[in-house]
């Protein structure tokens, strides 16, 4: 009788030792599994930029009737952008807060805030006379809060959207809160080419809209 309660002794400090191995085995395995997960979407989003940048030294602006033809941020090869929904149009460069990232085309199932910084539908071209580009992204901890930095920007900080082979740079304008209703009034100067932001301030019912005005627009090529 007493040999059998020491072999179930002896199996239940085995069957311990097993169960804390396997956790220990599990809580490593996590952290490697996200880190090497983490690294593939930076090699990916590594070379996206690459393409898109070396496809900008060879672009060419689109014809005046294309831009009178459309109103969203478009991918030049249609054949292209259905076999690659993650294929970047534009890129957005905010130095201040060390952002660098690529924009898809308006209609991919990728322009989502919960994937990327997202082209709002009522977004115009960069190209576009006295058009307004809207973007829009979480803030936050989250890996798709790319605006989490929104709120250290002020007035006069610079911003630059690459697009067509083109750089266009903007300088903030005005900087406000609204209250965060699925909807957003804008205020810009209608006369001028201009860029809008719109992120959550974190702790609040609130959103931060900022507006920038292009200063000027280089050629690539």
């Amino acid at each position: 009788m007493l040999l059998k309660k020491e072999s179930n002794s002896k199996r239940k400090s085995w069957l311990f030792i097993i169960i804390g191995s396997l956790s220990i085995l599990i809580g490593f395995s996590i952290p490697i599994y996200k880190f090497l997960i983490d690294r593939q979407e930076r090699e990916v989003e590594k070379s996206l930029l690459e393409d898109f940048y070396e496809e900008q030294k060879q672009e060419t602006p689109i014809n005046q009737q294309e831009q009178e033809d459309t109103s969203i941020l478009p991918t030049e090869k249609k054949e292209v952008k259905h076999q690659n929904q993650s294929k970047y149009v534009a890129v957005i460069k905010i130095p201040k807060i060390n952002l660098e990232r690529g924009l898809v085309a308006k209609d991919s199932s990728a322009n989502n805030v919960n994937k990327n910084i997202k082209i709002l539908d009522e977004s115009d071209n960069p190209e576009t006379p006295k058009g307004n580009v809207i973007l829009a992204a979480h803030s936050g901890n989250a890996k798709m809060s790319y605006f989490r930095y929104l709120y250290k920007l002020v007035l006069n900080d610079t911003i630059t959207i690459i697009f067509n082979g083109h750089e266009y740079i903007y300088e903030v304008t005005n900087i406000y809160d609204i209250n965060k209703t699925g909807e957003a009034d804008i205020i810009r100067d209608l006369n001028q080419k201009t860029l809008t932001l719109i992120t959550c301030r974190q702790g609040s019912n609130k959103q931060i809209v900022i507006v920038c005005e292009l200063k000027e627009e280089r050629s690539l090529s």
